[in-house]
């Protein structure tokens, strides 16, 4: 609210209109961008896995353009309804489970060592412990207050809570492909279309 209030303050009522408006106009730009993308990921990851066919374009365009549409409304509702204090706490959350996205897209992409399913399981120990650290600390904060053992040289260091979040993931994505590999799960195939490479 600095901002907003500085111009309510400071300035004549028509330019603080004219600024407030601004801000408005400002903060519908990457509202706009994260709508469209999280409606194609749905459309393309999601619904197009659920109808279990090759979508039309048109198909697609369609779909995404309804579920964009409910997206923004979606956040509208959340920004209007919900205490103000939601959407730092989400701002937190999101910082922490998005990091827990790298084994499993980035290191996934370049090196196919890693069991599908052990990412998995990796992914949800991440997402629960990053998750149970910021809500011990009362989604105030993402910097927890890491204890170590006395044998690991004892100490309590502050950390962003998707640092060991992450680390966890990681231990948990080889620990469990080296299980799974053991007991020969297959980790089936890759059904990536041969056309979406490059060269």
């Amino acid at each position: 609210m600095a901002v907003p209030l500085l111009f309510l303050k400071m300035f004549p009522e028509w330019f603080a209109g004219f600024c407030l408006a601004a801000v408005a106009i400002g903060a519908l730009v990457p509202a706009a961008i994260m709508s469209i993308a999280a409606s194609n990921l749905f459309t393309r990851n999601l619904y197009g896995a659920l109808v279990r066919r090759k979508m039309l374009p048109e198909e697609e365009t369609r779909m995404a353009k309804l579920v964009s549409l409910a997206v923004k409304f979606g956040a509208l509702v959340f920004v209007l309804k919900l205490p103000a204090t939601y959407a730092i706490e989400m701002q937190l959350l999101g910082g922490i489970w998005m990091g827990q996205l790298f084994p499993s897209v980035v290191v996934g992409v370049f090196n196919r060592w890693f069991h599908p399913w052990a990412l998995f399981v990796g992914w949800i120990a991440g997402m629960g412990s990053g998750t149970a650290m910021a809500v011990a600390l009362g989604l105030k904060s993402s910097v927890y207050p890491l204890h170590f053992p006395a044998f690991l040289g004892g100490g309590t260091y502050a950390m962003y809570a998707a640092v060991p979040a992450l680390l966890l993931n990681l231990a948990v994505s080889v620990v469990v492909t080296v299980l799974l590999r053991a007991a020969k799960v297959n980790s089936g195939s890759d059904v990536t279309d041969a056309s979406a490479y490059v060269g």
